[in-house]
């Protein structure tokens, strides 16, 4: 019997004592090698797991490290046999993450791959390739670009001083938003309504949950929201939060979460830019329950 070769890489490791089986590592495994199976995320296969590490941010928990171990070598034709069935968009972000990460070998690997069997897929190779390769555009560029979507140009919302609800005569509360757009991938980190802003930075679900939530959280401030769990390169959060940090100068940055677990990448996101900015500014949590109430409120 021949023995199944392997080698010393790095590998995920989870620390099930600190899992708590959110899930929220799973979509960011483009490769597919995690699972939550009994309530807790589980490498499901050596042959998928990189050891890159782009499940490592998106653990609310920090169950997740890197660890040098005896393991079955990388096949990145077993992850693309398995991964085109989830569509283009996956393969893209892999291939990205490949490429970021100058593994050119299982690069190549891979494109080879999707040309030998691109009669068998649902997307074109070449489209593939393209958005791959195509030049990245950067956070201070993001916003400015002249091909971008209309709806996704940065403008400031002019609005009388707030009015009683009382006294519209309708019961309607007034908006307090007073920007556009508002969702993390969009906004420019040096758009004028963040300069010396207080900035809040709020889970999608938390507006919905929350009946006050522009009276009590938004009214003066700037916005910024996010889903942690759903959202993809999220590390491009980080990097913009850092520059409200130290070139917008926002003054102080408050993050809005759910209670449950997968909203905690969202308040990891914040302090991993606090860490990173040359600006030390304060940072304030605000936890709400589904029922709308809020848990918690301090200064972290």
């Amino acid at each position: 019997m021949i023995k199944d070769k392997t080698m010393i890489r790095d590998m995920i490791k989870i620390d099930e004592d600190k899992c708590n089986g959110c899930g929220v590592c799973v979509p960011s495994c483009h490769e597919g090698a995690l699972q939550i199976i009994d309530g807790k995320a589980r490498l499901i296969s050596d042959l998928m797991c990189d050891g890159l590490g782009a499940c490592l941010n998106h653990c609310p928990q920090d169950a997740m490290t890197i660890e040098k171990r005896d393991a079955e070598p990388y096949d990145e034709i077993k992850v693309m046999e398995i991964m085109v069935d989830k569509g283009i968009n996956t393969v893209v972000a892999h291939l990205k993450h490949l490429k970021d990460h100058n593994e050119t070998t299982f690069l190549k690997q891979a494109v080879t791959w999707l040309k030998e069997n691109e009669d068998q897929l649902k997307f074109k190779v070449d489209d593939v390739i393209r958005q791959v390769h195509k030049p990245k555009i950067s956070v201070m560029q993001q916003g400015h670009a002249g091909s971008g979507c209309p709806g996704s140009a940065a403008r400031s919302i002019e609005r009388p001083s707030a009015v009683p609800a009382a006294s519209t005569g309708n019961g309607d509360a007034p908006s307090e938003l007073r920007q556009w757009p508002v969702q993390m991938h969009l906004v420019n980190p040096m758009a004028p309504y963040f300069r010396e802003s207080d900035m809040l930075l709020a889970a999608d679900c938390v507006a919905f949950a929350m009946g006050n939530f522009h009276s009590k959280y938004l009214n003066g401030r700037s916005l910024g929201i996010a889903c942690p769990k759903l959202d993809s390169n999220q590390e491009t959060y980080v990097q913009k939060l850092v520059q409200m940090i130290d070139q917008a100068k926002i003054n102080t940055l408050t993050v809005a979460i759910m209670q449950v677990p997968c909203c905690g990448g969202l308040l990891q996101q914040a302090k991993m830019a606090i860490e990173q900015a040359t600006r030390k500014i304060p940072l304030k949590l605000a936890v709400v329950s589904i029922e709308g109430e809020i848990l918690k409120e301090e200064w972290i």
